[in-house]
């Protein structure tokens, strides 16, 4: 199987420099042909741009997370930032952004702020975004209805089948990870089971959320076999139909040329 990972995080402490190699061949040699490596603030990004330069199968978005907002004390001179690491050439993608309510870090209305400002910039760049949705479905799909002509990836998408109609609906794909293979996901399981297979993607959000069986371990590309193996058996396929399918919608979404 040749499989895409739509979001991850390798420059994460999890993730020593003296193991990550070995980690990332592994992953390569088990048949993940694709990684998108996700940003969460200006140094991150500069990161995953670092490591997308140092293999040819990372890609790297960049983009101020949620509770990140908060830290910022010049938010046009990082947003100037942000749009100056947008041109490098394995940029493809802007993110991770959007909105976290899980907690009360950072209030709302500055999440949604700089949620709105970062998605002006890819429209008018005419990115894709990568967005991060926790306890916020109602005024992430409100903002992201406001603006027309941003596209993307909802990155680890927990929210219900509905609301995941709407999103495909205003060019969203959905990302399925490895929440899908836990007994309490029904959300989950019911997206995976319904929406168009055209629509998906697959990714880890590595180090975090490591399917079943490996779950409560440090995730990593992989363990996306398990993911795409649960997809496959809710939607009586085989594994390749669903790696191959998510892979070129993944291609095709950040704008990839094999």
């Amino acid at each position: 199987m040749r499989i895409f990972d739509a979001h991850a995080h390798y420059n994460d402490a999890a993730f020593p420099p003296e193991e990550l190699d070995s980690v990332l061949k592994n992953a390569f040699s088990s048949g993940v042909t694709h990684i998108i490596n996700a940003g969460t603030d200006i140094e991150t990004s500069k990161e995953s741009i670092a490591l997308a330069g140092e293999y040819a199968e990372i890609y790297a978005a960049v983009g101020i997370y949620p509770h990140e907002c908060i830290k910022i004390a010049d938010k046009n001179a990082t947003l100037d930032e942000l749009r100056s690491l947008l041109k490098h050439d394995k940029v493809v993608s802007l993110g991770e952004i959007g909105l976290d309510y899980h907690y009360d870090d950072t209030p709302k209305e500055m999440q949604k702020e700089f949620f709105d400002a970062q998605l002006s910039i890819a429209e008018e760049l005419g990115i894709p975004v990568e967005i991060h949705d926790r306890e916020a479905h109602g005024d992430t799909l409100d903002i992201l209805k406001a603006h027309k002509n941003a596209r993307g990836l909802m990155h680890s998408y927990s929210g219900s089948y509905e609301t995941a109609k709407e999103l495909i609906g205003i060019g969203f794909i959905i990302s399925i990870s490895g929440p899908v293979t836990f007994k309490n996901a029904r959300q989950s399981v019911e997206v995976a089971e319904r929406i168009p297979l055209e629509f998906m993607a697959v990714e880890t959000d590595s180090p975090y959320l490591s399917p079943v069986p490996k779950r409560g371990t440090r995730n990593d590309s992989s363990n996306l076999v398990y993911t795409v193996g649960k997809i496959a058996e809710l939607r009586n396929v085989a594994p390749e139909v669903i790696a191959e399918t998510t892979r070129k919608n993944a291609l095709t979404l950040f704008g990839i040329k094999e």
